[in-house]
């Protein structure tokens, strides 16, 4: 069997998607999700131009090759573009080989380590009233776990409680919102809004909160000891994880369980975090980790140091990106829980999918492969709009962590 096209489609069904198909000589088709939010047509280009040549006419069965070829045979190696590129080839091409043995992918990793996958949503309120009820909202959908985002008062746009993250208005000249940080206002309202929590809903349910990189060591401390009543699922993102050694101050001062890992591309991003055990939950992901390849490794190198997976899966991946998370999470035998924020009907209808949820629980079905397609005709009536994510500024003007 032998590569023969390589075609890269940007869409925005709401979002903008980067979706990669590898066909073959063979007629067997793969799929993979190279999107990178923000820079989007970085990735497109990074393929078009610098991967797709290079693959044509090449064993799609040999991935463990392939993926390194493009991470070791580039020099310049990891870096969000390069890694996102890598990953929409390597779920393709492991969408090509679960296909051509007519089974999912989960049975070629192994086989399932359980049922169904543990999934978390998420809910906000601009008020501490409106999370509480949000979050009752989403218990009443089946949901045994839940994110919760708050407003700060005096700060709009508040990360996790608007309607909407990005921008994607083109037509208007888009440039990156700016929204406005003040940790000083932030730590005092989160214990508060997780005593009002319990206070409502009880002990059962897991809760759990983003604090999205914006906290220094200590302040990260102090706010994983003041939530230690409320025994939270974990505390996501609390500093920006460049340092690794900052966690060790976090570790030493809370036993609040801590995620971190949704922006790391390689295992190099977390050798330190994990082989301390300075975190309990890696958040790679497929698409921004390098595909089911370098993911796999990143879950067993957790596993052995007492890591339990918790797969970011934000809106602004693609469903094919959730059905190969979702394989490697039923795997798994480190699994913790998936991120699984939802789509909406017009990103469903440009990615068919076999994955279904139930009851606070996914399962990625059995179709052959990834069990998530691509309906070009479908994609086509959503064309690329320039989109940014937010930046953010201290009260003072400075330049902050979004």
């Amino acid at each position: 069997m032998k590569i023969t096209e390589i075609d890269v489609f940007v869409s925005c069904p709401g979002r903008n998607f980067v979706t990669v198909r590898v066909r073959t000589d063979e007629g067997l088709t793969g799929f993979g999700d190279a999107t990178l939010n923000g820079r989007e047509l970085a990735v497109a280009a990074y393929l078009r131009e610098h991967v797709a040549p290079c693959l044509i006419g090449r064993d799609p069965f040999r991935s463990e090759d392939i993926w390194h070829y493009l991470y070791r045979g580039a020099y310049w190696r990891r870096g969000p573009v390069t890694m996102a590129a890598i990953a929409g080839i390597d779920t393709a091409l492991w969408d090509i080989k679960a296909k051509a043995a007519g089974m999912p992918l989960y049975q070629l990793l192994g086989g399932a380590a359980r049922d169904k996958v543990l999934c978390y949503t998420h809910a906000q309120g601009r008020e501490i009233s409106e999370a509480v009820d949000a979050m009752g909202a989403r218990l009443d959908q089946g949901y045994s776990a839940v994110r919760v985002q708050v407003g700060i008062p005096g700060l709009a746009n508040v990360y996790g409680t608007g309607a909407n993250t990005v921008t994607n208005t083109a037509a208007d000249n888009a440039l990156p919102p700016e929204e406005t940080w003040s940790t000083a206002k932030y730590l005092p309202r989160i214990p508060q809004l997780f005593d009002a929590l319990r206070a409502a809903h009880g002990d059962e349910v897991h809760l759990l909160h983003d604090s999205h990189h914006r906290l220094t060591p200590i302040e990260a401390a102090r706010l994983g000891r003041d939530l230690e009543p409320y025994r939270l699922f974990w505390l996501e993102d609390m500093v920006p994880a460049e340092n690794q050694e900052g966690f060790r101050l976090i570790r030493q001062h809370t036993t609040t369980p801590l995620a971190v890992g949704e922006v790391f591309n390689t295992i190099w991003d977390a050798k330190l975090l994990i082989e301390e055990q300075l975190i309990d939950y890696i958040r790679a992901t497929c698409v921004h980790a390098g595909g089911p390849t370098a993911l796999r490794r990143i879950m067993d190198f957790a596993g052995l140091h007492h890591v339990r997976t918790g797969c970011h899966g934000a809106a602004d991946m693609s469903p094919i990106c959730l059905g190969a998370n979702l394989h490697l999470d039923l795997w798994a035998p480190n699994f913790g829980i998936q991120e699984y924020s939802g789509y909406t009907d017009e990103m469903l209808s440009v990615f068919p999918h076999a994955w279904r949820f139930a009851d606070g629980y996914l399962h990625p079905g059995d179709a052959p492969g990834h069990g998530v397609e691509f309906d070009e005709t479908e994609a086509a009536k959503h064309p690329y709009q320039r989109a940014f994510l937010p930046v953010n500024r201290l009260e003072d003007g400075t330049l902050w962590h979004w």
